[in-house]
């Protein structure tokens, strides 16, 4: 077989491990290929050499088929590469050369942010993002960016009560019903932020990069002088990141999300 032949089988491949990735649980092969569209026979060759791979796993008792070890393996060779800090970075370098702002991309973990690239202005104010640096999401833009994009049972189960809310005296909500009317007026605006919360003196906004499914993967957020930039002109810093998590998501190979 040619290698113009092959790339219909690879994408074949792409979207079966993509679909099955995005399932509650395994699946029948009928219900595979009349999803995908690919033809009962092609389905159960191609099932067939991805579980001798390693790639999924047949489970006869069910007849259906579901991601095997190898995709595991797969997911954390992912996370090795660090692609997001590897891609993110120069696109942040060069929107922080455009803006004169320092910029910050983190990913959720659980109900804090973990920060994976920070791009710090020249002669801006040293910032507590550094990579590796954990934060409640309630309290930055980054978190509230991502929390917005979640669905509202997800958000939920984040925050059953007022018991799973970290408290430091600030305007950050304290409760599921202050977290509820945030990020819903978030979700209005199209753009999270936060005003000295994290930092006295300094605010940021931030915007979600989500995969094709709308979960939220990562927020870029550009931090400010709350001082030299007054809230009407939040909405325009806003727009000013879009094209730097636009970009992002893009080379992640994703589409881009609502």
């Amino acid at each position: 077989m040619t290698g113009r032949g092959q790339v219909p089988a690879a994408r074949a491949t792409a979207r079966l491990l993509r679909h099955l990735a995005a399932q509650r649980g395994p699946v029948p092969a009928a219900a595979l290929a009349r999803e995908l569209g690919l033809p009962r026979s092609s389905t159960y060759h191609l099932l067939a050499a991805l579980v001798e791979e390693g790639l999924l796993l047949h489970y006869p008792e069910e007849q259906r088929y579901g991601l095997g070890v190898a995709a595991s393996e797969l997911g954390s060779g992912y996370l090795r590469q660090a692609p997001l800090a590897r891609l993110g970075a120069p696109l942040l370098a060069a929107a922080v050369d455009r803006l004169g702002e320092s910029l910050q991309l983190a990913v959720l973990q659980g109900r804090e942010v973990v920060y994976v690239v920070e791009e710090r202005a020249r002669h801006r104010p040293a910032l507590v993002s550094e990579v590796g640096v954990r934060l409640p999401a309630q309290f930055t833009a980054s978190g509230r960016a991502m929390l917005a994009a979640l669905d509202r049972p997800q958000v939920r189960a984040l925050y059953p009560d007022a018991g799973a809310f970290a408290h430091r005296g600030d305007a950050a909500p304290t409760s599921p019903g202050e977290l509820r009317s945030l990020l819903a007026s978030i979700r209005a605006a199209g753009y999270a932020w936060e005003d000295g919360e994290v930092s006295p003196g300094l605010a940021s906004v931030a915007s979600a990069i989500r995969d094709a499914a709308g979960w939220p993967i990562a927020a870029v957020a550009i931090t400010f002088r709350s001082d030299e930039h007054p809230r009407d002109s939040w909405p325009d810093l806003a727009e000013a990141i879009r094209p730097t998590a636009t970009e992002l998501q893009r080379r992640l190979g994703r589409q881009v999300g609502a």
